[in-house]
């Protein structure tokens, strides 16, 4: 029996039929909308092709678009070092053998969870700018790195605890077998298998961290969305402007999700492949030939 039978019932000719119905007519409702947007758009000569031409010219990238997605891209990626490093810090304090570690992580993880990464944005700019000899231009910048860090830390803490949670209760008992303290075994044995299989899941906030970094421009930080709001301000061409800067992080985020996909399905395969070598061991240890 496979494992969607026994999850829910395999859909007869008649369910079937009603789910094509369905989902044509949900497909149509979709046209209908996607149809009175873009007539909408038309009707506002937002479709013109001086609105888009400037899309068309070297000067506009070279000035505006490339130097805001540079922008963009490095405050992303300190926050994903960051983040990965707060991450398994607090991760490993939250597994930690002491309660008063364990408490201070989780209060401090769950505190970090809770607040909005924009506001916390708007404080660290405040804070930076008026209370540190920091340069107000510089301000904006690590307040979003700052920011992203301390948020989406606390999610990659959660995913370590969380990871070392989901291992089998015989990966410590083994370690423990061995002659490993509990410590050891976390970070030589439960640790290292956790990252593995948290992996996926970590390149999707990835994602996460480079959407959230386009806050930035409500600090005045020049990222690729305010570059574009600025481009459409002076040219008079405010929503092709962001749907131009839209669709550029689409296209990240896109390869992001493509990059999580395919290494989950390589570490799935992997995984499988040591399942079965384990399978080939006989019960005196000797492995038998796998086929």
């Amino acid at each position: 029996m496979s494992t969607q039978a026994v999850l829910f019932d395999v859909p007869g000719p008649k369910a079937r039929r009603r789910i094509l119905v369905f989902n044509i007519l949900g497909a149509l409702f979709v046209l209908a909308i996607l149809g009175l947007l873009i007539n909408g758009l038309a009707e506002k000569d937002q479709f013109e092709a001086a609105k888009w031409t400037p899309f068309a010219e070297w000067s506009t990238w070279r000035y505006t678009l490339l130097p805001g997605l540079l922008q963009t891209l490095k405050a992303a990626g300190v926050a994903v070092v960051t983040s990965i490093a707060f991450g398994l810090i607090f991760g490993f304090g939250r597994l930690s053998g002491l309660a008063p570690i364990r408490r201070v992580c989780d209060v401090v993880v769950e505190f970090l969870r809770a607040v909005p990464v924009l506001l916390m944005m708007i404080f660290l700019y405040q804070f930076f700018a008026k209370s540190t000899p920091m340069e107000a231009a510089d301000a904006p910048f690590y307040a979003v790195v700052v920011a992203l860090t301390l948020y989406n830390g606390s999610v990659i803490a959660e995913l370590v605890r969380s990871g070392v949670f989901g291992l089998p209760k015989g990966q410590r008992e083994a370690g423990l077998a061995i002659g490993l303290t509990p410590g050891q075994s976390l970070r030589s044995i439960e640790i290292p298998q956790a990252l593995v299989a948290m992996l996926p899941a970590l390149l999707g906030q990835f994602v996460v961290i480079l959407k959230d970094s386009a806050l930035g421009y409500i600090i005045g930080y020049s990222d690729l969305l305010a570059n574009a709001q600025r481009l459409g301000a002076g040219d008079g061409n405010m929503l092709p402007s962001l749907l131009v800067a839209a669709a550029i992080f689409i296209v990240i985020n896109m390869l992001l999700t493509f990059t999580a996909q395919r290494l989950s399905r390589l570490l799935g395969a992997r995984s499988g492949k040591l399942l079965d070598q384990e399978d080939a061991v006989d019960p005196e240890g000797v492995a038998a030939p796998v086929k």
